[in-house]
C-alpha cells in the first residue's frame, strides 16, 4: 500500500473509533426506562381495612381505628400490630416481577380463575382496591398476581404472598400483658407465698415496697418489667390442652403490673416437665408461655435486692472520708487538707468504692466495725455512710440509716483498703526549664 492511502486509511479508522466510543457514551449515559410494573401503590395512611379471603372461603377482616389494627372476622381480637404493618408495607407498594402475559384470556393455568387469595382493601378516602393472588410459578420462584377488570397477569415474590397468607392466629396480639411500660407506677409478685412490691421513688428510680422498704437492683427490675412487656403466650399448644395443663401445673407467681389505665394480672405455672402456662387477665383463656418469662418470674426478693454498698455509680464523689484521711476535689484535683493527691491513686479507690458489692444478705451481723468509709457525691445532695465490721474471717457491712445487712468478701475488703493505703501525694511537677 503507497503511503498516501495507508495514511488515508488509519485517519479514517481513528475517526471510526471516535464514533464508536461517542456513541457507547451516549448509550451509556442514557439511562434505561424503569420497566418495573407497580401494581398496588397505596399510602400506609390510607389504609382502613383489610379482608383477605383464602380458598377455602375463610375470611379474615383487619380494621383500623384510632391508629390501632384490630381483628374483625373470624373473631374480634387485638391485632400484632408489627404483623399487620408488615402486611401494609406489601400492599402498600406492591411489584411485579415480571409480566407473564398482557391479555389474559384463560386464567385457569394461573389458578387466577379460583384465586388463592384475594385481597380486599378499603381506603380512607373511599377508594377501594382489589388484587388477586394464584398459583406458585412453575419454578416456585413466585406466585401469579393480577388485578380485577386488568387483563396482565404478574408474577410477585414469595415474600409478599408470604405476608398476606396468614392464619388468624398468626394476625392476632399475642402479648400476655397490654401495660405502657413509660407510665408503670407499681408492679406487684407474689412469688411462693411472698409478695414483694417495687415504686418509683421521687428519683423515677425503681425501690422495693413490700415486704419493707429496701433498696432495688434498678436493672433487675426494668429487666423483669422489660419481660413482662414482651411476653407472649405460645399458640403451638392447643388453647384447650393449655387451660387443661394450667389448671394441673404447680403455682410458680402471680404478677399484678399499673399503670395510667389501671392494673392487670398474669399468673405463673410450671408443669413436672418445666414447661410454663400462663393465664392473663387481658388475655382469654391459659397459654403456654417461654421459659424466658417463667424463669424471670421464679425469682425471689434477694434477686431484685440492690448489693451495691454505694449509690453515686458513675456520678463521681467530690468528697471521701475514709478512716482518718479526708479527700475533697477542687477544680480538676483531689486534696488532703493543703496536699495534692495522685488523681489516678484516688481513682483506683473510687472504683473499688463503687464496685464494693454483697456477696449475699445477712439476718444479723457481729463484730466491731473496723473502718468507716462516708462518699458525698451529686454536688454535695448525696451523702452516703458505710459501716463495715469483722468477726473473725467474715466481714458484713450496713449503710447509715438502713436495716439491712450486708456480707462481704474478704477478698473485696483487702482490695479496697489496699487502694486506699496506695493513695498518695502527687509527685512534684518538674521545674521549668529557664
Amino acid at each position: 500500500m503507497k503511503p498516501k492511502g495507508l495514511l488515508i486509511a488509519v485517519v479514517l479508522l481513528a475517526v471510526l473509533g471516535g464514533l464508536i466510543w461517542w456513541s457507547n457514551k451516549k448509550q451509556a449515559a442514557v439511562k434505561p426506562p424503569d420497566t418495573t410494573v407497580k401494581i398496588l401503590s397505596i399510602p400506609d395512611d390510607q389504609f382502613q381495612d383489610i379482608r383477605i379471603k383464602n380458598v377455602a372461603d375463610q375470611i379474615i377482616d383487619l380494621n383500623k381505628q384510632d391508629n390501632k389494627w384490630s381483628m374483625t372476622q373470624p373473631k374480634p381480637l387485638p391485632a400484632d400490630q408489627d404483623a399487620v404493618a408488615s402486611m401494609v408495607s406489601t400492599l402498600g407498594s406492591l411489584n411485579a416481577d415480571k409480566t407473564v402475559e398482557d391479555k389474559a384470556t384463560d386464567l385457569h393455568p394461573y389458578g387466577l380463575d379460583i384465586p388463592t387469595l384475594f385481597v380486599t382493601i378499603a381506603r380512607k378516602d373511599g377508594k377501594t382496591a382489589e388484587l388477586l393472588v394464584g398459583d406458585a410459578t412453575l419454578d416456585n420462584n413466585g406466585y401469579y398476581a393480577k388485578l380485577p377488570g386488568d387483563p396482565r397477569v404478574f408474577t410477585i415474590a414469595n415474600f409478599a404472598k408470604t405476608n398476606l397468607d396468614k392464619a388468624p392466629d398468626a394476625l392476632r396480639d399475642k402479648r400476655l400483658l397490654t401495660f405502657d411500660p413509660d407510665k408503670l407506677t407499681r408492679v406487684g409478685l407474689d412469688v411462693k407465698g411472698q409478695a414483694i412490691e417495687f415504686g418509683k421513688n421521687g428519683q423515677n428510680e425503681w425501690q422495693i415496697v413490700k415486704p419493707r422498704p429496701l433498696r432495688a437492683d434498678s436493672s433487675a427490675v426494668q429487666g423483669l418489667v422489660d419481660k413482662l412487656h414482651d411476653a407472649k403466650f405460645d399458640n403451638t399448644e392447643s388453647a384447650e390442652n393449655a387451660v387443661k395443663k394450667f389448671a394441673a401445673a404447680a403455682k410458680v407467681n402471680t404478677v399484678t403490673v399499673t399503670d395510667a389505665a389501671g392494673s392487670q394480672t398474669l399468673e405463673i405455672r410450671q408443669d413436672k416437665d418445666k414447661n410454663y402456662f400462663a393465664k392473663s387477665s387481658v388475655v382469654e383463656g391459659a397459654w403456654k408461655t417461654t421459659p424466658e418469662v417463667g424463669d424471670a418470674l421464679a425469682k425471689g426478693l434477694d434477686d431484685y435486692r440492690n448489693k451495691k454498698l454505694f449509690d453515686f455509680g458513675f456520678n463521681d464523689p467530690s468528697k471521701i472520708e475514709l478512716k482518718s484521711a479526708t479527700y475533697a476535689k477542687t477544680g480538676d484535683k483531689w486534696m488532703s487538707g493543703s496536699k495534692t493527691m495522685d488523681n489516678a491513686a484516688v481513682q483506683t479507690l473510687i472504683d473499688k468504692l463503687r464496685d464494693l458489692s454483697a456477696a449475699k444478705f445477712s439476718d444479723k451481723g457481729g463484730g466491731a466495725p473496723a473502718f468507716e468509709v462516708t462518699v458525698t457525691s451529686g454536688d454535695g445532695k448525696r451523702v452516703e455512710k458505710v459501716t463495715i465490721a469483722k468477726q473473725g474471717a467474715q466481714y458484713f457491712a450496713t449503710r447509715a440509716g438502713e436495716p439491712s445487712i450486708y456480707e462481704l468478701e474478704g477478698s473485696a475488703v483487702d482490695d479496697l483498703q489496699k487502694a486506699a493505703a496506695d493513695v498518695k501525694e502527687a509527685a512534684p511537677e518538674p521545674a521549668k526549664k529557664k
